[in-house]
């Protein structure tokens, strides 16, 4: 099989399993405890917390469970934390579901949402982002790449319309981390990564912050730093390390994007979606008139594995909240797939695939 789904997760590496069981194997102890074993094991946490802590240049790290806990943890420990100083939360229509089903939640409590929209490319405006702005705004909350359409939210810009503000910036990063560089300029007050996108295991991930105070979701023990209870992972953040020192952009990417981009444009009926500058790694497609399922079966039955917009979203028979938001015409928003790169794909799987969509194609005219 040729496997496209990237975004939605990726194929471990060797590396990182190899990782992972050495840590099980020789650091099982709780690095709680006071033994011996318990110091190796609390060193061997440590020294991954801080390797991910230069790579992400970030003040402190909490290992979680993934993108979904990080996004949770961010958003209700900054809201809750601040809620002295405002109730005021800024997102976008685009964003991933445990960020806007989050503050779904932080609305019942008080706190006042306001949801940015996008235009058909799924783009945020920064002139109606300023004038949402408020002093009682005390997050804004973004992720830097759409999981679904590839589109890249203006981190940097949004950064610098928050400077001299107290508004802390939340950046959701779970698709761009080893992509797409995060530099200084863009480097927000939260930043949630998730493992399994990274070529990494799933069920790991981080919370990673600046100095700025947060109130635990989670309680027991006492855990990281009292945000995170329960007994830590050493494997999973060992493991999340190896994956995070290993992940790096790579320069194909963009070659495939504007190889497919040009093979897609051939076909009548068929209609790019992710937009011109979208990370290279993700290309959303959308076929007139044919359902995503229909498109994502018949690349199966060429040996073939993409996705419909999200797989949060696959199984819901509507289109996703991403489509919608972009307005993306009737004839095309139910027929989306959408092809994701990862460290293993290579040069033949393109080809493979541009053939199997065009035997797809004649069957489906």
């Amino acid at each position: 099989m040729i496997y496209l789904d990237n975004s939605a997760t990726t194929k471990p590496r060797t590396e990182v399993l190899e990782t992972f069981m050495k840590a099980n194997e020789q650091y099982y102890a709780n690095p709680a405890s006071l033994h011996q074993m318990g110091n190796e094991a609390e060193d061997l946490l440590e020294n991954a917390r801080e390797q991910i802590k230069r790579i992400l240049n970030m003040e402190h790290v909490i290992f979680t469970s993934g993108g979904t806990e990080s996004n949770n943890l961010a958003l209700f420990g900054a809201a809750r934390a601040n809620r002295h100083r405002g109730k005021h939360i800024i997102s976008s229509a685009t964003e991933h579901p445990s960020v806007l089903n989050s503050l779904k939640e932080l609305e019942k409590e008080g706190f006042e949402i306001t949801i940015l929209n996008v235009n058909s490319s799924g783009e945020i405006s920064l002139d109606e982002l300023k004038n949402a702005l408020r002093n009682d705004t005390i997050l804004v909350s973004l992720m830097h790449v759409n999981n679904e359409i590839g589109t890249i939210h203006p981190i940097a810009e949004v950064k610098a319309l928050l400077q001299g503000s107290r508004t802390l910036l939340h950046v959701d990063a779970v698709q761009s981390i080893g992509k797409i560089q995060l530099n200084a300029k863009s480097m927000p007050d939260l930043l949630t990564v998730s493992g399994h996108k990274i070529h990494g295991l799933k069920g790991s991930g981080v919370l990673a912050f600046n100095q700025l105070e947060l109130s635990a979701v989670q309680f027991g023990g006492g855990q990281e730093s009292g945000l995170r209870s329960g007994t830590v992972s050493v494997p999973h953040a060992a493991a999340f390390a190896k994956a995070l020192r290993l992940a790096e952009p790579n320069p194909a990417f963009a070659d495939w994007n504007k190889e497919l981009r040009e093979f897609f444009s051939e076909f009548a009926g068929v209609k790019v979606v992710s937009p011109n500058g979208a990370a290279p790694h993700i290309l959303a497609v959308a076929v007139k008139g044919v359902k995503g399922e229909i498109l994502v079966s018949g690349l199966q039955t060429e040996s073939v594995i993409v996705s419909t917009s999200s797989a949060c979203s696959s199984k819901n028979k509507k289109a996703s909240h991403v489509i919608e938001a972009i307005g993306l015409s009737r004839e095309y928003k139910d027929g989306v797939m959408r092809i994701s790169f990862g460290a293993f794909t290579t040069a033949e799987d393109i080809a493979r695939l541009k053939e199997a969509f065009a035997n797809m194609h004649k069957l489906i005219k």
